[in-house]
């Protein structure tokens, strides 16, 4: 007897509509409480913290069964097995967790009752798709993964045959170069090899969103979500070179004056030149409109002083995108400004051979490869060229210009690193017996396996979906921040779920799914928190409500 649930196609779309009449409900409710007069109260707002980020993360779920519901339409023929279970056990779980309590962490529930809001609507979908949801379908799902093993995932992709083409090369690429060595490199705490960087340079890694006459492949960000899937599933540190090229290329492009271009694009494109991010500072986290680093004009240079933490790979890098506070009057972001500026490639021993600049290393348990670090600047000289654009005051809206981008690229990372996590739990899952049987015949451990790949199937439905709004040219900041919002939390559950199933042996340092747990906790925080994101996704949301 078939185990795919008949008509699922017309339940998949019932899903995808019953959450979204559910969200626009709740939507309404939370405007009750903070649009007062019609407008929104940002300090109402702020004081239903909880009722708004429950709206973020039940849109953002009604947008994920949306696109799995469209992406299994176009698959048509293709929609098959592999494909029709793990859809029908997200959907259940997805509109149970809707109507019965949605977990925004570990210790955060948000239930629609909270608001007044009946979910009673969706009870009889719900018993509709629960055959869907057995003990034999979550079985069976085990049973595909096996089959699956060393494929870049349990579904079929849907993507073109370029892209189809890309994502097996880099998977294979992965598979090759970096899943092999990626434990040493985390627990030696080491840097990604230099010829790694150059392969991937030579590959296009660093190029693959710009404009062919700049040296790039001319790609859109669908592309760069496949990459940086395939990439940071053999690990993190690998998945994330190319996000400050990514962010400095997008700046330039959209910004730069024809000498920036000219100096900076070939080289970030060709991963000559590496990039890094110097934006946050130790009192200024997502609140960037509060930064203090400032710089001062004297003639046709500028002399930064301030302090910059958290900043990736700076040590090694040849050039930062370093964004200062350039009206010493101003009190927010409106006197911020951008500085595409260079600086020697530093050591070990001495990490940051420049004038007027110095800092250290930040010990991180994961993301690591490229290491992070503290800067301080005490007079350090900029050139005026280096002005973003030339122009003063404009660093804020130019940066948030490359939110989207760097959002969804985010949510790409943390797919690849919750399918390294599947992968690395399944592979152990059937290797180990207890009892005489293999763990994966045991039905708490299948369960945790099937829900790993049926998260990651409406994760990378969500995360493509916001890609394709870009390549658009839509405006998709509502789009990316859903993305990122599930794909991070997806990623530690599959990780906290793959060293359970580990067991003791999970614990370990040598172990590499104690990497994978290490590395998936920082998806959560980086590139805006979970908090700021549900935030930031629930003021758009209420900005345009009724």
């Amino acid at each position: 007897m078939s185990l795919i649930l008949p008509d699922l196609l017309d339940l998949l779309d019932r899903a995808g509509r019953e959450a979204e009449v559910l969200a626009a409900e709740l939507q309404d409710a939370v405007a009750e409480r903070v649009r007062p007069g019609g407008r929104l109260d940002r300090a109402a707002l702020d004081a239903e913290q909880h009722a708004a980020h429950g709206l973020a993360w039940a849109a953002a779920y009604a947008e994920t069964l949306r696109q799995t519901a469209h992406w299994a339409h176009a698959l048509g023929e293709g929609f098959g097995e592999a494909e029709a279970l793990p859809a029908q056990l997200l959907a259940h779980e997805y509109l149970s967790q809707l109507s019965g309590g949605l977990p925004m962490n570990q210790g955060e529930m948000f239930r629609p009752s909270d608001l007044g809001v009946s979910a009673h609507r969706l009870e009889p979908l719900i018993a509709q798709l629960r055959p869907g949801a057995s003990q034999a379908v979550k079985a069976r799902i085990v049973e595909l993964l096996g089959e699956a093993r060393g494929r870049p995932s349990l579904e079929a992709s849907g993507l073109d045959e370029t892209l189809e083409a890309i994502r097996d090369q880099f998977a294979a690429f992965a598979a090759e170069k970096i899943a092999p060595f990626a434990h040493r490199w985390h627990v030696a705490d080491e840097l990604i090899p230099l010829p790694l960087i150059e392969e991937m340079g030579a590959l296009g890694v660093f190029g693959l969103t710009a404009p062919e006459a700049w040296g790039g492949s001319g790609l859109g960000k669908v592309a760069m979500c496949v990459v940086t899937e395939a990439l940071s599933r053999g690990f993190i540190g690998a998945g994330s070179l190319g996000t400050r090229s990514e962010i400095a290329a997008e700046l330039l492009l959209a910004h730069g004056t024809d000498d920036q271009k000219t100096r900076f694009l070939p080289g970030i494109v060709s991963g000559a030149i590496i990039p890094t991010a110097v934006f946050t500072e130790p009192e200024a986290g997502s609140d960037l409109g509060s930064l203090r680093t400032r710089a001062a004009r004297e003639g046709d240079a500028w002399r930064v002083t301030g302090a910059k933490t958290w900043i990736t790979h700076a040590a090694r890098a040849d050039l930062m995108t370093l964004l200062v506070r350039t009206d010493p009057n101003s009190r927010d972001h409106r006197g911020l400004s951008m500085f595409l500026t260079g600086k020697p490639r530093g050591t070990a021993a001495e990490p940051f051979p420049a004038p007027g600049m110095s800092g250290g290393e930040i010990a991180v348990i994961g993301y690591r490869g490229m290491k992070e670090y503290e800067i301080a600047f005490d007079g350090f000289e900029v050139a005026h060229a280096d002005l973003l654009g030339g122009q003063e005051g404009q660093g804020f809206a130019q940066l948030m210009a490359t939110f989207e981008s760097a959002r969804i690229q985010t949510a790409a990372r943390a797919i690849g690193v919750g399918q390294n996590a599947l992968d690395l739990a399944l592979d152990y899952a059937l290797a180990r017996r207890q009892f005489g049987e293999p763990l994966a015949a045991f039905p708490r451990v299948a369960n945790k396996l099937a829900m790993m790949a049926a998260e990651l199937l409406g994760a990378r439905r969500l995360a493509w979906f916001a890609a394709a709004a870009k390549d658009q040219g839509r405006r998709c900041d509502l789009e990316a921040g859903m993305a990122k919002l599930v794909a991070a939390r997806i990623a530690w559950a599959a990780a906290d779920n793959a060293v359970q199933i580990h067991g003791g042996a999970g614990f370990a340092v040598e172990q590499p799914v104690s990497r994978v747990l290490a590395d998936a906790r920082i998806l959560n925080i980086f590139e805006g928190a979970g908090e700021i994101q549900a935030q930031v996704i629930a003021r758009r949301l209420l900005d345009g409500a009724n």
